[in-house]
């Protein structure tokens, strides 16, 4: 490794990475189509200005996913790297400080969407095996980078992809760095990632918007009835009435809830600093880790319907609709999750309202098994670089295609740079850039070590 590569290349990869940042590419509005094509052809400029001799824009319905390999390297492991360029929508963008596809640097920390959600990320993995080139820009091991374009609107490309060419996820081990540290100085691991089942529910009473002064109080109105359904989906405890749900759910073990007890954890700074509200909700027989890690969600996204601009019109609105999602848990399978969600809505619609249960995509939870070798590899290069070792935590997020990179049996090993109060999908989302710059140095001595520990697969 070279190890002043990250020191005397701060400012140039610091203007790398805000060009990368400066480009919107928002997956799931179709006014961004060129700007994720854009990101995608970014990282095919930089792949090959790094050497690798095969790069690829792989096509299909929707955004395209980056393909690159570095140098053949015979004898050594594979790693495969998988991350996204594509990001959340900005909104609201009267809450940024600065704007979002501005990136800006106050007190350490890089401003703009994506920075740690995960162009920034995936960045940190690309300078790390930039660091561990040779002079002639030969890596100690195969590498594999598998970017994809449309992780945060749950496109299709990459599982076309995967599911007809698994060969691509065959590897030692698939590095995934889209998560966090558990806490600024705690390294962490995941060993499960919550599934998401996202739908939209519509409704419609009406065949056309009606007068409310000449008709209220007999029409029925279709934001009245679809906030009644979703009341009905969840009680004001937090408890979700989908029948079957909690039944299926499978619990942490003892032993991974003794381990959750012993981590560093202040519920008034977890309120205040990464909540940001004024009280913590959910079921509160629960301990907070367990609600965000170990339980299904049930989350009201938006409503759309009726009138909602400046001044006043009195109208009883047709239709509705809101856009709602599942994070599910081990034991909860998506399509299962889906089919309880359309009963549920069909027992809670009333019968002179048209309601129709939109699936927009989801995935089933993952469970990681972290005794394979590569995980014990990536936690000594924690321990030499950020002095501790990583804690083993869940996730309370998402990341539906970890299951198709595992297909050929390598190990998936979910970690990040981030930081809890990075604030991913929310305005000001950031990255510290000690992070990045330690975060550089870890890769690098996780691709050094496992060039020198691992066995290829035969």
């Amino acid at each position: 490794m070279d190890q002043t590569m990250v020191a005397r290349a701060q400012d140039r990869m610091l203007r790398e990475l805000t060009e990368f940042l400066a480009i919107p590419s928002v997956s799931t509005l179709p006014s961004h189509a060129a700007d994720c094509r854009r990101a995608a052809e970014w990282l095919r400029t930089e792949f090959t200005r790094l050497g690798c001799p095969v790069v690829t824009l792989i096509e299909g319905k929707g955004h395209p996913v980056v393909w690159a390999e570095g140098p053949e390297v015979a004898g050594a492991p594979t790693v495969l790297i998988y991350g996204h360029y594509d990001v959340q929508p900005p909104d609201p963008l009267d809450e940024w400080v600065t704007p979002p596809f501005e990136p800006t640097v106050r007190e350490g920390r890089l401003y703009a969407r994506g920075a740690a959600d995960d162009k920034g990320q995936v960045y940190c993995l690309m300078k790390a095996y930039e660091a561990v080139r040779d002079a002639s820009g030969m890596p100690p091991l195969n590498v594999r980078f598998i970017i994809e374009g449309e992780e945060e609107c749950g496109g299709s490309v990459i599982y076309d992809l995967l599911r007809a060419e698994p060969g691509r996820t065959r590897a030692d081990a698939v590095l995934v760095c889209d998560m966090s540290y558990y806490a600024p100085g705690w390294p962490a691991v995941y060993t499960a990632l919550r599934g998401m089942c996202y739908a939209e529910i519509a409704v419609r009473t009406l065949e056309r918007d009606l007068h409310s002064g000449s008709y209220g109080g007999v029409a029925p109105n279709a934001i009245e009835t679809l906030v009644r359904i979703l009341a009905g989906l969840k009680d004001e405890r937090g408890e979700i009435r989908i029948p079957g749900l909690y039944d299926a759910v499978e619990p942490p073990d003892d032993a991974e809830l003794s381990t959750w007890k012993r981590l560093p954890f202040d519920e008034a700074a977890f309120l205040e600093e990464e909540v940001t509200g004024k009280a913590l909700t959910g079921l509160t027989r629960y301990s907070v880790l367990e609600r965000v890690w170990a339980l299904p969600t049930l989350e009201i996204h938006g409503i759309r319907g009726g009138f909602t601009g400046e001044g006043a019109k009195t109208v009883i609105p047709a239709q509705a609709t809101a856009k709602v999602s599942l994070r599910l848990v081990p034991g909860l399978e998506y399509q299962t999750v889906s089919r309880w969600l359309e009963e549920a809505v069909a027992k809670l619609a009333p019968s002179w309202a048209d309601v129709r249960v939109i699936p927009l995509h989801g995935g089933d939870p993952v469970q990681v098994d972290v005794r394979r070798p590569a995980f014990e590899v990536l936690d000594e290069a924690f321990l030499e670089v950020a002095g501790r070792r990583a804690v083993l935590v869940r996730a309370g997020g998402s990341i539906p295609i970890v299951p198709e990179l595992g297909l050929a049996g390598a190990p998936v090993i979910l970690t990040g740079i981030g930081l809890p109060d990075d604030g991913l999908h929310s305005p000001n989302e950031k990255l510290d850039l000690h992070q990045l710059w330690t975060g550089i140095t870890i890769f690098a001595r996780f691709f050094e070590r496992l060039a020198a520990t691992a066995r290829p697969q035969g």
